[in-house]
């Protein structure tokens, strides 16, 4: 008889030992894939390139009426009557107020007789002295008489000449019985009401109008901006923007523009001790009465311009504790941080001065993904106020 062979006895421990040295070595076969490196980051970039660009300095003022006029009472009386609307318009010689006439129309009267009887008594002297004449020729008369013809003919012309003026004067305080506007403008408040006794001893107050339309503005101009201006000017960096092509537009109270240019009258001749400052006037056209004295503005003074001025977006320059400075892209796509000047401003863009020249590429947006010394994707800018369809900056 055939013996059957016996199976050996299976370790379970030794088959689980076995199944994971096997696996180990299918994962040591195997290479991990290394992580793909991330794309340069896209930054909005723009080739600066010099221009003419005029020369602005945004200036505080104050606006004033183009002519004060106080209206005064000008002879005593009482008000009877105030004739204006408060806060109205005017004109010039429009009645505004009456004061009681009936005293001086008396006076008046009385001068206008007087000048009656001058005359009277001058014609009786005209009518000697022509009556004395032939008299004198045939010795009827003596020249004694005739002299004394002669000397009150002239004594009656004075004394009606004397009434005459007197006649004037009593016309004139008549007529200042009523007020008028000097003027034309709006004028404000009344001082005085009727009844309320004026002029009696000195000329008293009685309203303001004040001609608005054109307006001025005063603004003040520290001594040490415009002797550097005048140096640029001297210089050649800037050219003169000429008398007449001078533009001065304003900012109102509300941050809005005011809708009229003006122009530049005249610089004071002398510095404010107090301030250093130089006062100018500039005049606007003022049709909508937007503009009212006392007003505070801001007055934007065209006083040259650059005709190489390289100008950048305001958002691409980066104020720090250590000046301002620009991320410039370079040929290889490399950002570099470089220092600039820009002090002075055209609109809503920095005028460079000193750092950057023609054709270099700035930043203006994707700061937050550009060090200085990494590589970047740069793509034109596009302002977000550019209309539609207009091309990106190159």
């Amino acid at each position: 008889m055939r013996s059957v062979p016996r199976s050996l006895p299976v370790c379970p421990v030794a088959i689980a030992a076995a199944i994971v040295f096997l696996a180990l070595l299918a994962a040591c076969g195997k290479k991990e894939a290394a992580p793909a490196a991330p794309p340069p980051p896209t930054v909005s970039v723009i080739t600066v390139a010099p221009g003419a660009v005029a020369v602005t300095d945004e200036l505080p003022g104050r606006v004033e009426a183009s002519r004060i006029a106080q209206v005064r009472a000008r002879t005593p009386g009482i008000v009877l009557k105030r004739v204006f609307q408060e806060g109205g318009d005017v004109k010039a010689g429009e009645v505004l107020f009456r004061i009681d006439p009936a005293e001086f129309q008396a006076s008046y009267a009385s001068a206008q007789a007087a000048v009656a009887k001058a005359e009277a008594n001058l014609a009786q002297a005209d009518l000697k002295v022509k009556r004395y004449k032939p008299l004198l020729a045939a010795q009827a008369v003596s020249g004694q008489e005739y002299d004394d013809a002669v000397t009150a003919q002239k004594q009656a012309a004075a004394d009606l000449a004397t009434a005459k003026a007197a006649r004037q004067t009593a016309g004139l305080t008549l007529g200042y019985a009523t007020v008028t506007a000097p003027i034309s403008g709006r004028v404000g408040r009344a001082l005085v009401t009727e009844g309320a006794l004026v002029g009696q001893g000195e000329a008293t107050p009685m309203a303001t109008v004040q001609q608005l339309d054109p307006i001025y503005v005063t603004v003040t101009q520290s001594s040490l901006e415009m002797a550097q201006l005048r140096q640029a000017l001297a210089s050649g960096r800037l050219k003169s923007a000429g008398k007449d092509q001078a533009k001065v537009t304003l900012m109102m109270e509300n941050g809005e523009a005011y809708p009229h240019a003006g122009k530049l009258l005249f610089s004071d001749v002398a510095v404010d001790e107090s301030t250093g400052a130089v006062s100018m006037r500039a005049a606007f056209p003022n049709p909508q009465r937007l503009l009212l004295p006392g007003m505070y503005v801001r007055a934007r003074l065209e006083q040259g311009v650059n005709e190489a001025a390289i100008t950048v977006p305001q958002q691409a320059v980066v104020r720090g504790a250590e000046g301002s400075s620009v991320m410039v892209v370079g040929s290889d796509n490399k950002v570099v941080a470089r220092p600039v000047k820009a002090e002075a401003a055209s609109g809503d863009k920095w005028i460079v001065s000193e750092g950057l020249k023609g054709g270099e590429r700035i930043i203006v947006e994707g700061f937050q993904k550009a060090k200085p010394g990494a590589v970047v994707t740069p793509q034109p800018w596009v302002s977000a106020s550019a209309p539609a369809g207009t091309p990106a900056p190159r």
